[in-house]
């Protein structure tokens, strides 16, 4: 279901207002001087435009070659003149305004994301922001640069001709203000039904470009998957989607324009015939009816620019309420703080009591407490979804416990800027994420400082990763595709460790490092870790009783709940859960296949209790 159906499904209702969209321009602060001179500029050429009725007049009711002076000749070319060269500088000076308008929306939209806590993600795709950024923001760009002059120049066009014709002759001019009312009755409802088109128009938009940009960066998922059919069938319902929003926003526009035709029309009849009356009576001028019909168009095209504002002005209108909710959103709190410097003596990370959920009725993690001791290494241990992955995002403050405290010492954790708290943490995940660009921009990603190339390849000497590295034929500055795609899985883990390491963190957070890696990778791998652990606090997620049984502390997680901690010898004897899972490994490792009441037993009790153990383990089995 799109967002537009979400919301039409929970009743929703959307307030329509300009104050949002005027609130938005006060973010920006567009430039004054500039705007101002533009629209001064635009009303010289309304007011150069609001002359040339007149010197028609007086050319038609008295016109001979001897009544031709040369003033009224310049008169007539210096109006021309005006007209288009204010027009043209006008137009120039509104595009400049538009693209710095939309240059400073936007980074103030990227500087706000950069800077918003991870729980912002979490509720929407990366398509559907960047559809936000680019479209939503070109949406109020063209409502400036391309619209803003005629609604200004419009009302002041619309303005000077009444006056003008009410000095003509006021009996044509009430019969023609007559339409304008009905006009309005018709064009008001229909800008409210564009607004809302228009706001299912975008929310689909970026909807779609979410689920492109899914497809698209999982192009290998969907070929293997054979997911050709189920892609197209969902790009084809989102092509349909806009195809009938589009339809929509046309069959307004459809009303709209023949509306203003068919008023415009019926006046100029009713001018014409009432006016020629007049003419023959001896009541007006020739010459004033062909200034008044003139003056007449000067009011129609206004009036279709001040429409087109409105039109436009609700797309931005439903544009800008998604970027105040963006830029409205809670930030993460990185300056408020001490400064832990890099000098800082290491100290203990303590738990106490956290119980945290992502949504408040379903907690992940349920009054957890156990210490982090420094120059340790602790191992958290458990089955799959008891929580050990969300630990390490309550570590790297993404989150905050629902209760309970983190604590670093003595003080909280919030009681450090996150800057500060974030740069002492170095990570390796399963699937250590590799960025598009060269070997040498992953390893630096993230470092405000200069680092030598002597120090670079130390850190991949260290990480193993200099081999392999060194073997390419672009070497650091090879390109590694689409998140590291070229490279292979224990290439990009190897480039994670040499980045941790070139980051010197005093807290390592190692989230299944080994775990997706043939049995040599991990070889390599595990010893580069080995190199990376070496006098640090370190966290590690496992479930290979190799990768923690050498630990100087095990946690045992279950359902969110600790129950048990101690060394690998303490919780064999004591924690019957970890004795099954540890006698199921090395029964694994020296090749017995133990009975079905044996080592089989073992297997399914694990896989019930949602260990997952690794594929070259279970089939040793």
């Amino acid at each position: 279901m799109t967002t537009i159906q979400n919301q039409a499904a929970a009743g929703a209702p959307r307030a329509i207002g300009i104050r949002p969209f005027l609130q938005l321009l006060g973010r920006i602060r567009p430039s004054k001087a500039l705007l101002s001179a533009a629209l001064l500029l635009s009303i010289i050429t309304t007011g150069a435009s609001l002359t040339i009725p007149l010197f028609t007049k007086n050319l038609v009711d008295g016109f001979s070659l001897s009544s031709l002076s040369g003033i009224q000749i310049a008169g007539i070319v210096g109006a021309f003149l005006l007209q288009a060269v204010a027009s043209g500088l006008s137009v120039y000076l509104l595009g400049r305004v538009g693209q710095q308008v939309v240059a400073r929306l936007r980074e103030l939209l990227w500087n706000k994301l950069l800077v918003l806590p991870v729980s912002y993600f979490d509720e929407r795709q990366s398509g559907e922001t960047v559809s936000r950024m680019m479209n939503d923001t070109g949406v109020v760009k063209g409502v400036i640069t391309e619209h803003l002059s005629g609604f200004v120049t419009g009302i002041i066009s619309i303005i000077g001709a009444v006056a003008v014709l009410f000095v003509l002759d006021w009996k044509l001019t009430t019969l023609l203000l007559v339409g304008l009312p009905l006009t309005a009755a018709v064009l008001v409802p229909l800008g409210r039904s564009m607004y809302k088109v228009s706001k299912g128009l975008q929310d689909e938009t970026a909807s779609f470009a979410a689920f492109l940009s899914g497809v698209l960066s999982e192009i290998r998922l969907l070929k293997i998957s054979n997911a050709e059919p189920f892609a197209e069938e969902r790009g084809k319902s989102g092509v349909e989607q806009l195809y009938r929003f589009g339809l929509r926003e046309g069959r307004i526009q459809a009303l709209i324009f023949p509306v203003i035709g068919l008023v415009v029309m019926l006046l100029m009849v009713l001018i014409v015939g009432y006016g020629g009356m007049r003419v023959a009576s001896g009541e007006i001028t020739t010459g004033a009816l062909i200034a008044f019909i003139l003056y007449v168009f000067q009011i129609v095209m206004p009036i279709q620019q001040i429409t087109m504002f409105v039109t436009q002005l609700q797309k931005a209108m439903g544009a800008t309420e998604e970027m105040l909710a963006t830029l409205d959103h809670a930030e993460e709190e990185r300056g408020a703080g001490k400064v832990l410097g890099a000098g800082d003596a290491g100290a203990a990370i303590a738990l106490d009591g956290v119980t945290f959920g992502y949504k408040a009725e379903e907690p992940v993690l349920r009054g957890v407490s156990f210490t982090i001791e420094p120059g340790q290494v602790t191992a958290v241990v458990g089955p799959s979804g008891s929580g050990k992955t969300t630990l390490f995002a309550l570590l790297e403050r993404f989150y905050k416990p629902k209760e309970g405290t983190l604590r670093y010492g003595s003080e909280p954790l919030e009681a450090y800027t996150l800057t500060s708290w974030r740069r002492r943490i170095g990570y390796v995940s399963q699937e250590s994420p590799i960025l598009a660009g060269t070997i040498r921009d992953n390893l630096v990603y993230g470092l405000c400082r200069v680092v030598s190339e002597e120090e670079l390849r130390a850190a991949a000497r260290l990480a193993y990763a200099d081999g392999f590295i060194e073997a390419l034929p672009d070497g650091y500055d090879t390109q590694v595709g689409e998140r590291g795609m070229k490279l292979s899985g224990g290439q990009r883990q190897r480039i994670a460790i040499a980045r941790a390491l070139l980051r010197d963190p005093k807290l390592l957070l190692l989230d299944e490092a080994t775990s997706s890696l043939d049995s040599k990778s991990e070889i390599v791998v595990q010893e580069a870790l080995d190199n990376v652990m070496a006098g640090r606090t370190t966290v590690v997620i496992a479930h290979r009783l190799a990768t923690v049984k050498n630990a100087d502390r095990i946690v045992f997680l279950d359902k969110g709940v600790v129950t048990g901690i101690g060394t690998h010898e303490e919780l064999y004897r004591t924690h019957a859960l970890y004795r099954e899972f540890a006698d199921h490994q090395l029964k694994a490792k020296d090749g017995q296949p133990g009975s079905e009441g044996g080592s089989e037993r073992v297997r399914r009790a694990a896989e019930g209790q949602g260990l997952v153990l690794a594929a070259g383990e279970r089939s040793a089995e």
